[in-house]
């Protein structure tokens, strides 16, 4: 018994001793994760190496450090007034010796057809072309898909693009919209063929246009040496039929091509939802993929080659939206601003109908689009737009350029006169714009 109540003792009191320190194997356990440690250093180094000049670039870019502003063309008139009167082109460029002074319109007027003469003529329109060049870029959208087989498939899209202006942090692009949206990469090809990552900033999806931007970090200074931004004429002179134009870009819808002819008409309207823009017809034959600009002989732009009013009977001819009227939609792309959307199809009361059917100056209403602010809020066919927000309205070149200063998602009071029994009343809408996508 008392052998038993000894040995039960002895397990209670027995004495538990810690193993004994292996240091070898605690310094290669210090020396491993020293190593791992620094294997994570390196790594984090160099991920942020890599990643910050593309995460700058995403916070540097938004919002320009200067508000773009192209000043109005002073002889700016409603599309649908653009045969009264007459006017001069604003302003001549003053670069290049074919440009300063329209040297090359002067050339051509004082030219007896000969020829010697012709082929004098082509050899000062290809000094002309070259001089043009510098306003001009290639736009070049690279994505990629993967087909049916697991094979990944690369498109590459080229188009032309013109130097507008800069911001102070951004070279400012104008391009085509449908091949710049959606795509994983944009690269742009400068006049002295290098080359700048580009991202699209704001685009217009009714006059398919959209302006790019370069970070004007990411260029060297000879290149921004050599950048030089194309001077905005004026579309509205009255004496433009059989005037010389160049057709820059992509007119015969690939990059880097031209073409030479004159204005064969300019009297036909670009009506979409709250803006109306003037057509600039010539007899320059190109695709029915043609894109780019229209110049005329004192190197200034007058239009932006278009597509989407093409006429069967015109076939291939290049046309283009006046470029007096797209100003401020450049302002508001260039600036990366949202557009306002009222959907109303419009244009101007003529003075004779005032005149003589009692007819209340203001914007008659042709059309208004369907689930817009403007038909939501009760606005018919046939309605006389005579002020927006307490702006009086006589033209639709005002009411677009009131629709240019609104925000989405800002209210807005219309007043309009309705017709009801002969006699016209006037009544008063209110609407929330909302956005253009």
């Amino acid at each position: 018994m008392p052998d038993k109540e000894q040995k039960q003792n002895s397990f209670v009191f027995e004495e538990l001793k810690q193993r004994p320190l292996n240091r070898a194997k605690l310094l290669r356990r210090t020396l491993i994760t020293a190593f791992m440690a620094v294997v994570f250093g390196l790594i984090a180094c160099v991920t942020f190496l890599l990643l910050e000049p593309i995460i700058s670039r995403k916070l540097n870019t938004e919002g320009p450090s200067t508000i773009v502003i192209f000043p109005e063309d002073p002889e700016e008139m409603a599309p649908e007034d653009m045969l009264a009167g007459s006017s001069q082109e604003s302003g001549s460029s003053e670069e290049g010796s074919l440009l300063e002074n329209g040297k090359l319109e002067e050339l051509m007027s004082e030219m007896q057809m000969s020829r010697e003469n012709t082929a004098q003529l082509y050899a000062a329109m290809q000094t002309f072309v070259g001089e043009l060049q510098k306003y001009m870029v290639t736009v070049t959208a690279l994505s990629s898909n993967v087909d049916w087989f697991n094979n990944v498939q690369e498109s590459r899209n080229q188009r032309s693009g013109l130097i507008l202006e800069d911001n102070g942090r951004e070279l400012l692009i104008l391009t085509s919209a449908q091949y710049v949206q959606n795509v994983e990469q944009i690269i742009v090809t400068l006049p002295d063929a290098s080359q700048a990552e580009a991202r699209l900033k704001k685009q217009d999806e009714y006059t398919n246009l959209a302006v790019i931007a370069v970070l004007l970090s990411d260029l060297t200074d000879k290149t921004k040496e050599q950048i030089a931004y194309a001077p905005l004429g004026s579309s509205n002179n009255s004496n433009m039929l059989g005037m010389p134009v160049v057709a820059m870009g992509s007119p015969l819808g690939v990059s880097n091509s031209i073409g030479y002819g004159m204005i064969a008409a300019n009297s036909s309207t670009f009506s979409l939802p709250d803006r109306n823009y003037k057509m600039i017809q010539t007899d320059i034959n190109g695709s029915e993929n043609a894109a780019g600009v229209l110049f005329n002989l004192n190197g200034q732009v007058i239009g932006i080659i278009s597509t989407q009013e093409q006429g069967k009977d015109s076939g291939n001819l290049i046309s283009a939206i006046g470029i007096t009227e797209l100003r401020k939609l450049l302002e508001k792309l260039s600036n990366g601003y949202e557009i306002a959307f009222l959907g109303v199809n419009g244009m101007t009361v003529p003075q004779e109908a005032s005149r003589y059917l009692g007819v209340p100056l203001g914007c008659f209403v042709r059309k208004v689009e369907m689930d817009s602010p403007a038909m939501r809020a009760g606005l018919q066919q046939g309605d006389i737009i005579v002020s927006v927000n307490g702006k009086a309205t006589y033209t639709f070149t005002e009411y677009t350029n009131i629709c240019m200063q609104l925000e989405p998602g800002s209210r807005v009071e219309m007043k309009v006169m309705r017709k009801s029994q002969d006699e016209y009343k006037e009544m008063t809408f209110q609407m929330e714009a909302q956005e253009v996508k």
